[in-house]
């Protein structure tokens, strides 16, 4: 970090203030626009966190060593020689490695992933003066934008629950610090909270359908390059739940059939494109052969174990079967969602999720004792909304669990399902309220 990180952060805060300030009159709802207001500075104060984090308390990290350093090189070198514009639009993997401003980054940009962010960079730079500070701030803003747009997805439905959808989408600590920065998740988080939208304005509200069209299979593509299995873990329980929360409504049988059909078939179409495109990728997870590669993945970070601290085990042998995948699914679940447990937390890094971990296996626990096995299982199986949020969080958290032995890097990872996951604790909750509110009127009726 520079002295000018100081001097131009509040300048490019102001104008995006300023941009959001704009984009605010245009809400009338004013519970919307305080939580719009609210949910933009907290994403400025989580990008100060991120940029002290990673610039000075703990440097040696992928957004300063790898996204950041190699993102600026190749703006010096358009700014230098033009023609070395080209290096914006070619793959990651034609990438001459000799250029490199880290010999020890090569190998990284044959995934396309990695490039991608760095390429964001080098864009952004030109805008920003190389600002290491402003940069994060950018990329910060980025997914804000698409995590209000996941936030007005739920508050469209439940406007009663603005408060809890708040701290489960704005508030959420580890989920803003590490959307805040340059890295990947913002992007993922952004992207996200923009399909949601663009596919429910699509499918739902029926409102500017080629526009939000368009902004839903970009958002779908660019995800798909940076992580293609939020995607795999994503698209068939959200198309699942417009097909359970809109069968009903449709009064003849032929529409019915004809919906259901379209439906399922846009459903098969995106998870097997998803599929497909994850096969061709180096590493990439194909359903396939998933549980060969979660066996490589965890061979790789046991294979490092010795020089990170922070690597742990599920206590689980994998044989690289699917047997053994499933056996081990429950112990990657509660480490996604529940670990680092307060005594494995080494870093300052993962304290916060430690702690942020505790409460949530606390709240987990009071649902479930709450609601009761019967209406926490029911709540799950016949409520469209929750079903959606349910197996998206958990099918997300095997994947991550299972894949990723070392807590700084789970923290980090598992960020997308979390929302997701608290919010449907949170419906939970309140099906389990009202279906007691509702009995306690009957009975006082009888």
């Amino acid at each position: 970090m520079a002295l000018t990180d100081f001097i131009l952060f509040p300048v490019y805060v102001l104008l995006f203030h300023l941009f959001f300030s704009r984009q605010r009159k245009k809400i009338e709802d004013p519970l919307l626009k305080k939580y719009h207001q609210q949910g933009f500075w907290i994403k400025v104060i989580g990008t100060i966190a991120f940029t002290v984090f990673h610039g000075l308390i703990s440097p040696g990290n992928d957004s300063v060593d790898l996204y950041y350093t190699e993102g600026i090189n190749i703006a010096r070198m358009i700014k230098a020689d033009f023609s070395n514009i080209r290096m914006l639009f070619i793959a990651g993997k034609d990438f001459d490695q000799t250029l490199l401003a880290n010999p020890f980054n090569g190998g990284y940009f044959r995934g396309e992933s990695n490039y991608f962010v760095t390429r964001l960079v080098a864009i952004f730079s030109f805008v920003s003066f190389n600002n290491y500070a402003v940069i994060n701030l950018m990329f910060s803003m980025v997914s804000f934008s698409g995590i209000w747009k996941l936030y007005k997805f739920f508050y469209e439905h439940y406007p009663e629950l603005h408060k809890k959808l708040a701290i489960a989408i704005l508030y959420l600590p580890t989920f803003v610090f590490w959307s805040s920065g340059i890295l990947k998740d913002p992007l993922c988080t952004g992207l996200l909270g923009w399909m949601t939208y663009a596919i429910y304005n699509v499918l739902h509200k029926k409102e500017r359908i080629v526009k939000n069209t368009v902004i839903a299979f970009v958002s779908a593509y660019v995800l798909g390059i940076v992580k293609s299995y939020i995607l795999v873990s994503y698209l068939p329980f959200f198309i699942l739940y417009f097909i359970l929360s809109n069968f009903n409504r449709i009064k003849r049988t032929f529409f019915k059939v004809v919906t259901f059909i379209a439906l399922i078939s846009l459903g098969a179409i995106g998870f097997f494109a998803v599929s497909e495109k994850l096969q061709q990728e180096l590493g990439g997870l194909a359903l396939d052969k998933l549980a060969e590669s979660v066996k490589m993945q965890q061979t790789n970070f046991i294979m490092m174990a010795d020089l990170a601290e922070s690597s742990f085990s599920l206590g689980v042998d994998f044989d690289g079967t699917n047997s053994s995948l499933i056996k081990m699914a429950p112990k990657a679940v509660v480490a996604t969602f529940y670990r680092p447990y307060l005594w494995e937390s080494k870093k300052i890094s993962t304290l916060l999720s430690s702690v942020e971990s505790l409460v949530l296996m606390l709240f987990t626990l009071y649902v479930f004792l709450r609601a009761g096995p019967i209406v926490f299982v029911t709540a799950i199986i016949k409520d469209p909304m929750v079903l959606f949020c349910f197996f998206f969080s958990i099918v997300f958290a095997l994947f991550v669990g299972a894949t990723t032995l070392n807590f700084g890097t789970l923290v980090r990872y598992k960020i997308p399902c979390m929302p997701f996951y608290v919010i449907a604790m949170v419906l939970i909750l309140e099906i389990s309220k009202k279906r007691k509110a509702a009995l306690e009127i009957e009975k006082a009726a009888s």
